[in-house]
């Protein structure tokens, strides 16, 4: 990955962190001068709008949006960078220093809830959870009973999701699966193509990824074959009588602009353009994003395009879903969510022309 996708100077420490959540919510909305820049903006371009977002197909239209300039009409700049794991995601959205965020959808509920200043826009990645496996008999979840998976982001997504979907099939994560956790999906995708793991959740368009390095030369003289395994989509449909599909991401703005209609509006219209773009032309949406991050190969992230649910539903449409999915949340675990069902200020309403 580009070096400069991982600097931490746009991100504060743990420590500001903390103290930013310490503040009143409310503290930016009584200062006139804050207020008076709202103003301004309403018939002045930004200076400049940065977005950000993770490794994953869900950032895809935020890079197209910043390369493309698509936000000429509310802001003179429009940049993207990366956020490596849900922690610094958490720092950046507190931080002031970012405007829209790619995250996960519980993420984005547990912020706004503990009154981080954070508003949903859109979901947009509705199916791109699966377990790679070297065994290609293994295509239900309850086919790994007993063996060992490597899960990255314990605690978050996709991790929420395994436990969920295994307690409503009666299976304990811990008792009945060996699972080995690992910080990021990069590494759980390396413990699978150098035969350490047999098995690992992932995330596209690293499953494409780890399918296509298993295939090529060199890596291929060493690396299993694998397949996918259980797709995550289908087995949500199946326990829970609904439509194969999870509203696993989106995108949501922080800080100021949550004020700003106009730009919101602007945002979400061109996150859809955006997201248009990439379905109809997956090769060159490869190579953007290997532009992005050189870990990704074009031709893996074409691929996953090709196999991921990828629509962005403005978050207000979406809402019904939602609640449902941090239903089962809150079953498992309250506070994965923040202690409760968002607010309806957690939703803005569709984007209007």
């Amino acid at each position: 990955m580009h070096s400069r996708f991982l600097t931490p100077q746009a991100t504060p420490s743990r420590r500001q962190a903390l103290a930013l959540l310490a503040l009143p919510v409310a503290a930016p909305l009584a200062s006139p001068s804050w207020a008076a820049g709202v103003a301004a903006a309403a018939t002045a371009p930004l200076p400049q709008i940065t977005l950000a977002g993770p490794p994953a197909l869900v950032s895809a239209p935020l890079m197209h949006m910043a390369q493309s300039n698509a936000l000429q009409g509310v802001a003179q700049r429009t940049v993207f960078t990366a956020w490596r794991d849900p922690d610094q995601l958490r720092m950046m959205a507190m931080g002031g220093k970012t405007d829209v965020l790619a995250m996960p959808s519980n993420v984005a509920a547990n912020l706004h809830n503990r009154g981080a200043g954070v508003t949903l826009l859109n979901i947009s990645t509705w199916g791109a959870l699966w377990v790679v496996t070297r065994d290609a008999q293994r295509k239900a979840l309850a086919d790994f009973k007993g063996e060992e998976i490597a899960v990255p982001f314990r605690g978050d997504m996709p991790d929420i999701v395994l436990q969920v979907l295994a307690a409503k099939q009666g299976l304990d994560v811990q008792r009945d699966f060996r699972i080995r956790y690992v910080p990021t999906p990069m590494e759980a995708m390396q413990l699978l193509i150098t035969r350490r793991v047999s098995h690992a959740l992932l995330t596209e368009p690293g499953v494409s990824l780890a399918l296509r390095k298993t295939q090529s030369f060199p890596v291929g003289l060493v690396a299993p074959t694998l397949h996918r395994g259980a797709d995550l989509q289908q087995e949500w449909g199946r326990v829970f009588a609904r439509a194969p599909r999870l509203p696993q991401a989106g995108i949501a703005a922080v800080g100021a602009l949550r004020e700003q209609p106009a730009v919101l509006a602007a945002v979400a219209q061109a996150y859809a353009r955006s997201v248009a773009w990439c379905r109809a032309n997956p090769t060159e949406c490869g190579q953007m994003m290997h532009q992005h991050i050189d870990l990704l190969t074009p031709e893996a992230v074409a691929d996953a395009v090709a196999t991921s649910q990828l629509d962005a539903v403005p978050a207000i449409a979406a809402r019904g879903e939602l609640e449902f999915f941090y239903t089962q949340l809150m079953v498992r675990n309250a506070a994965l969510v923040g202690g409760k069902l968002p607010d309806s200020g957690f939703y803005t309403a569709p984007a209007s022309t």
